[in-house]
């Protein structure tokens, strides 16, 4: 999520089931009938009643300790006193205050970006019709994810605001929470699996009442990823791949277990450093990565370079990989917003299904001739 800055590159490469007991006369249902909508994430469950829908998100950052249940229901709908403890909101919302990158497609998907009322650093913000309503003045600036402007977010006064965490302290959405807005903690950027991160968009499709349509769109994106998975399959090589690239010292690259990593490996790439436990990034010497990685067959970067100069100009001895030397070096740098903000961050998690298509035709092109990359491109 680009609010992080430039230290987004480490980040590139992180069921509920519901126990609550309802009144069966409300909804004609018991709640062990009522099943969870969600096939992939793994921190988000929605649970659609007959007058109400129930939205749990679990694990919404890294060893969260917190479980989040909120209740979305239509106007002068009554729903069981025993979710009375819960955070209520009154759907379909109206106006919205989001706080990471990878939730604006979502609201772009569902055609309901004109709801967006405000942003922290809206520089960061790649879409052309976000971007639009930013230069008209119509979407706030919020400070920092790290500083909320507090006094613009209440005066905005959006139907419901949707925050991320990092860790158990969120002082700001807790005083956010105490003033009267309504607060939603989004877990999308720590989902591990492609899919998973795109099913989020049910998330949004639900506070607008647009379920029906943010399905629709999960499932294509679903069947053109699984389709492409397929043709990955009938690879008949399975190069090396180096990814990341130095930022401030340090060599960062995606863990074995990360989004990166799986999404290198079914596009039938050898990710070198596979085999390493964990999400995340790893953080590594030069020395250590040019002793594994210096006959790699495709480098992959984390998008802080255009051009294979800019590389070397940063550090020469990135001249001494082979895939340097091949001119195999990829980057997602070219798509950016007006404000120099990087289209990969904030659209790829959303859609994976056009990730795994350019890393298939990065990797092996034949099995897609006529497939034009739309994140990826070779540095000249």
């Amino acid at each position: 999520m680009q609010s992080f800055s430039s230290k987004i590159v480490v980040l590139v490469f992180l069921i509920f089931a519901i126990g609550c007991k309802e009144n069966s006369e409300s909804t004609g249902k018991t709640s062990s009938e009522i099943k969870n909508e969600i096939k992939y994430a793994s921190g988000l469950a929605i649970f659609k009643h007959e007058n109400y829908t129930v939205v749990k998100v679990s694990n919404p950052w890294p060893n969260a300790t917190k479980n989040y249940t909120y209740i979305l229901k239509e106007k002068n709908v009554k729903v069981p006193d025993s979710l009375s403890q819960f955070t209520t909101i009154q759907v379909p919302i109206k106006s919205i205050i989001v706080t990471s990158t990878t939730h604006i497609p979502s609201l772009e998907m569902l055609g309901v970006e004109n709801s967006l009322l405000g942003f922290p650093n809206l520089d960061y913000v790649s879409s052309e019709k976000v971007r639009a309503r930013i230069d008209a003045g119509k979407v706030k600036e919020l400070g920092s994810n790290q500083t909320l402007n507090t006094e613009v977010i209440i005066d905005v006064a959006p139907d419901v605001f949707i925050g991320y965490g990092i860790d158990n302290k969120n002082p700001t959405l807790d005083n956010l929470e105490k003033s009267g807005l309504k607060i939603m903690l989004n877990g999308d950027w720590n989902e591990q699996t492609p899919l998973g991160k795109a099913e989020w968009i049910k998330f949004f499709g639900a506070l607008y009442g647009l379920d029906e349509k943010a399905y629709t769109i999960f499932s294509d994106i679903e069947k053109e990823y699984n389709t492409t998975l397929k043709l990955a399959k009938k690879a008949t090589s399975k190069p090396t791949i180096l990814a990341g690239d130095m930022f401030e010292g340090i060599w960062y690259l995606p863990k074995g277990t990360s989004w990166g990593s799986l999404l290198l490996d079914q596009a039938g790439g050898n990710y070198l450093w596979k085999e390493t436990e964990g999400t995340g990034s790893l953080s590594l010497s030069f020395e250590i990565v040019l002793e594994k990685a210096k006959d790699a067959d495709f480098w992959i970067t984390s998008g802080q370079f255009s051009s294979l100069k800019e590389m070397t100009n940063a550090n020469p001895h990135y001249s001494q990989f082979k895939a340097f030397q091949n001119k195999n070096v990829y980057s997602f740098s070219s798509k950016k917003g007006k404000k120099g903000g990087i289209l990969y961050y904030e659209l790829a998690p959303n859609r994976p299904d056009i990730v795994l298509k350019d890393i298939v035709k990065t990797l092996h092109p034949e099995l897609l001739p006529n497939y034009t990359p739309f994140f990826f491109e070779k540095l000249k």
